[in-house]
Order: C-alpha cells, then structure tokens, then sequence
C-alpha cells in the first residue's frame, strides 16, 4: 500500500511540474504581457496613414529638427542612432547639449542636413520600430517605407515653428507612438501656457504706445549682417510688439536696404547672436550709419540668442520672447528675470538649466555697445 501511495504522490508531482512547463512556454498570460503593446493607425503630418506597433521603443529622426521634436516628448533614450550632421557644432542645439551623453555615442544614420536624401541602408542597420521624419515628403516617405520595411512618420513645424499647430500635432504624433502621451500634452501645455501669459501681459497696450522694434543679423542659409531681418518675426509677435518689418506685410525672412532701416528709425535695436560679429565688425567700417539710428544713438541695442540652428529650438525662441518683452515692455515684465526664465524654460523642455551655457556660446541677453 505504501508504495502505491509512493507511486501515486509521484506521479501527480510529476504532472504538475509538466503543466507549469507548458505554461512556461506558451503565451503569457494577458497580466504579464507588455502593458499597452498593439498595432495602431495613425495619420502623420503629410496626411499618410501609417500601421505601427506601439509603443515603439527603438526610433530614429531624420531631417531638420525631428530629433529635437523627440527629445522634448522624453525620447532621447529612445534614439539609437544620429545624422552626422547632429554631431557637428551640437552647440546651439539644446537638446542635444540636454542629452549629448546618450546622443553622442550612437551609431551614424546617415548625413542628415536641408538638401540630403535618407540613408535607407544605414537606417535599416539599427532596426528601429519607427522613423520620425521632417526630411521627407508624402512620396519620398512612401518609398523609403517601401524600400526600409519600416514605418515612416512624417513631422512638421509649420510655418510659425514655435507655437504652431503643427509642432503641437507632431508633439502628440510622438508622444502616442512611443508611449509618452503624458508628456508630449504637458509640452504643449507648458507653450500654451507661455504663449498665453506673454499676450494677457501685452494684449491691450495701444500701438501708438508701443517703442518701434527692429531685429537684424538673423541666418538665413548662413550668416547675415543688420539687413538680414524677419517679417511676424514670433519672439516680437508673442509680446505683440510694433515690428517695423511687419509694414512690408512680409512673413519669414527678409532682407532690406540699409537706407530702410534709417527711415524706419525703430527705437529698440535687437541683434541676432548669429550675426552679431558681423554686425560688429560692420559698425567699424561704417559707425555712420549706426550712429544716425535713435537705437544706437539711446543706447536701445540689444541682443538675441539665435534660435534657428538645424530648424527651430523652441525653447530658445520662447527665452527670446520673454526677453524681448522685459526691454519693449519693462513694466508689464517686471517680475520676470529673463535668464531664470530661460533656465526654467529650458529644464522643462530638456531637462537642463542651460541659459549659462548658450550665453557663454551665443552672446546671451544684455545691452550691446557697438563702439
């Protein structure tokens, strides 16, 4: 009897070792499976519908300012490999500078740059799940999906880049791909928000009060002197400010006769970080002419961070609004300190106080002396 009951203890022990092997190796059950893990449709800024498996945790961004675009939706530790072209001068790119420990190390996905095509071979290298794009348009995007086997999604800025419809679409775009829905809603939040107080401090001052701006040495395809300008230039029109450009009823940039600026004659000067050497070394070789202007003559010149470098920093653009509506408007801006406004601009959307950091590179905020 005792061996039978031996035998018996035996072999039920040795059907259930049995069964929780074939659980072992079979599905997992839904409680352990990846939490969220499915294919979705999603319909990208060139208007493409795209199948992807979410959430995509290996991404890879071509083009100007897509990466950027990842980053501020906490997509750096997403990333497994860089154009060549975000290695080079990272400098006036936040986002990079926020995360170059991560980003430096990846592996080339090709040149990257305006004028360049897609490496599809590199980019198939790194096998990521998704490849957020502001390089390629509807076409382009359908072949090198084709040509990869791998979800193209297209990004877009828009024509205004720092509070458009556009980088908010392409900021929620990211975050439901990836996962990161949360933080993708608090970055448009937080530009709403600084979009927001930035009109309810300046919406009702009349024009016929406001000091005539003019800012010059802004890149356009490279560096320019004091006739390189920008027509609804967004740091001037996220104060409201008088933008003396804006009477040639241009957007974007635009580039002036000098004799325009002196019948212009705008009480406050800003001068682009960009072009500010070259604006300097003019200003030796033709103090004449800056001196007949009422900025340079009331000591009203100041400077800018540049803000366009592989597409819009954002986050930058932003600082310089708060900035210029401190100097336009020193009243309605007088519990604002433009630099920690900048560091806490940019912790929020990098991660790291870094106003100290473009100052040392970019010139920073201060009153200029031409002399």
């Amino acid at each position: 009897m005792r061996n039978r009951n031996t035998l018996f203890v035996f072999g039920i022990a040795v059907l259930l070792i049995i069964s929780t092997s074939l659980i072992g190796c079979g599905e997992k059950p839904a409680s352990e499976k990846d939490q969220g893990e499915q294919k979705i449709k999603v319909t990208d800024l060139s208007g493409r519908e795209v199948e992807i498996q979410a959430p995509a945790k290996k991404v890879v961004a071509i083009g100007p300012g897509a990466l950027r675009l990842v980053c501020y939706v906490n997509g750096a530790g997403k990333v497994i490999g860089i154009e060549e072209m975000e290695k080079s001068n990272p400098g006036g790119r936040p986002y990079f500078t926020a995360n170059s420990d991560v980003l430096a190390k990846l592996p080339a996905i090709g040149q990257g740059g305006p004028q360049t095509q897609p490496d599809a071979e590199k980019l198939v290298s790194v096998k990521p799940d998704v490849i957020f794009s502001c390089l390629t348009d509807k076409d382009q995007s359908d072949e090198l999906q084709k040509k990869t086997g791998i979800p193209v999604v297209v990004l877009d800025y828009g024509t205004l880049s720092t509070f458009s419809q556009e980088v908010y679409d392409s900021l929620k775009l990211i975050g439901r791909i990836t996962g990161e829905e949360k933080r993708a809603q608090e970055v448009v939040d937080y530009l709403n928000k600084c979009r927001q107080d930035m009109n309810d401090r300046t919406k009702d001052i009349p024009d016929s009060e406001k000091p005539a701006v003019y800012v010059g040495g802004l890149g356009m395809a490279g560096v320019h002197g004091i006739e390189s300008t920008y027509g609804e230039y967004p740091p001037f029109t996220a104060v409201n400010a008088k933008n003396v450009v804006d009477e040639t009823g241009k957007s974007g940039s635009v580039t002036i006769d000098r004799e325009k600026l002196i019948s212009w004659n705008p009480d406050i000067l800003f001068v682009d970080s960009g072009g500010y050497q070259l604006v300097m070394d003019d200003y030796k070789k033709n103090p004449s002419f800056y001196k007949s202007l009422s900025a340079v003559k009331n000591g009203q010149v100041y400077s800018l961070i540049s803000y366009n470098w592989y597409w819009t920093n954002i986050e930058t653009a932003v600082a310089d609004a708060y900035y210029a509506g401190k100097v336009i408007y020193p009243e309605k801006f007088k519990d604002i300190d433009p630099v920690k406004k900048a560091d806490e601009i940019y912790e929020f959307m990098v991660g790291k106080p870094l106003y100290e950091e473009m100052a040392k590179n970019f010139v920073g905020f201060k009153k200029l002396t031409l002399e």
